[in-house]
């Protein structure tokens, strides 16, 4: 195996499966584009990219027309209620989860960019791999994002069928953590996606199964507390948690604390570990005194 490792005095923090996002709203539904900051199409630009899909945003005539030769008056009137109801004419949500209504509709209604650069930007140095349309298929390779104290990896691997625990990292990309300006949870229609803002302005949307377990490492450079410089009781309720956690190979855990006060301790379990989806981890969230937080008094930073 060819699992990626830190350098010695790295945190690893996160590893979760991770694509180029994927449009929902109607005129943009199984789509995606890569722009220059005037709304240029620069796929052909980016070098070493293979072929790709050529897409066309559907006009709103054309999103209704398609939908009632495929569903009849019922996709219609679902469409209608929807404009109505201020869903800036994006038809239902194929999500149960996100919101209903853009706050962005140039780049999620009308358009949907998953990379906006300049020449010579950081987001076109971003691995072709991530994209769905060009990358192998998803079910026998797969693209990893992985998030330590100091920089931003992507792996490429793939998915053996017998055994997904048989895992092979290839290093497509990667940057410093320096070089990461925002990170902007996006909502709508799902709560998969996630815009990284890099610090020459260009930017890209991913997708991930595990997207806020993802954004909360990137978000912020996380306040990690060494153990020894835990308080005795603080100690104590780590080794509890340790000894009582069903994984017989965590890793050491990292504690982080958060701008509510509260401390999450996250342990990695090497074993668990998978091709498909990415990392397993166990975590507890506690107080300053070393007592578990109950879920019912959990702060929005918790999450």
């Amino acid at each position: 195996m060819n699992i990626w490792q830190p350098d010695p005095g790295e945190i690893l923090l996160a590893r979760t499966a991770v694509t180029f996002a994927t449009g929902e709203a109607m005129p943009v539904s199984g789509m995606r584009w890569f722009r220059d900051t005037e709304r240029n199409d620069i796929q052909h630009e980016l070098p070493g990219w293979p072929e790709g899909p050529v897409y066309k945003a559907r006009s709103k005539g054309g999103s209704l027309a398609r939908n009632v030769g495929k569903g009849g008056a019922l996709a219609l009137g679902a469409i209608i209620m929807g404009i109505l109801t201020g869903g800036g004419g994006s038809g239902p949500s194929s999500s149960k989860s996100g919101t209903a209504t853009s706050e962005d509709r140039a780049d999620e209604i009308d358009d949907f960019p998953v990379m906006w650069a300049a020449p010579g930007a950081i987001a076109r140095t971003l691995p072709w791999q991530l994209d769905p349309a060009r990358a192998p298929d998803p079910e026998q390779y797969r693209t990893h994002a992985i998030v330590t104290d100091r920089r931003l990896v992507i792996v490429g691997l793939p998915v053996p069928k017998k055994d997904r625990t048989v895992i092979e990292d290839e290093v497509l990309w990667e940057a410093l953590r320096s070089s990461i300006s925002r990170v902007e949870r996006r909502n709508f229609r799902n709560e998969r996606d996630v815009k990284i803002v890099f610090s020459d302005r260009s930017w890209c949307r991913l997708q991930s199964p595990l997207r806020d377990y993802l954004a909360r490492y990137l978000i912020s450079t996380p306040d990690v507390i060494p153990l020894e410089s835990l308080t005795q009781a603080q100690r104590q309720a780590v080794d509890n948690f340790l000894a009582t956690t069903n994984a017989a190979d965590l890793s050491e855990p990292v504690v982080t604390r958060l701008p509510c006060g509260h401390y999450r301790v996250e342990a990695l379990v090497p074993s668990e570990l998978d091709a498909f989806f990415g990392a397993g981890s166990r975590e507890l969230n506690m107080n300053a005194d070393g007592t578990e937080v109950e879920y019912a008094d959990y702060h929005p930073e918790d999450f």
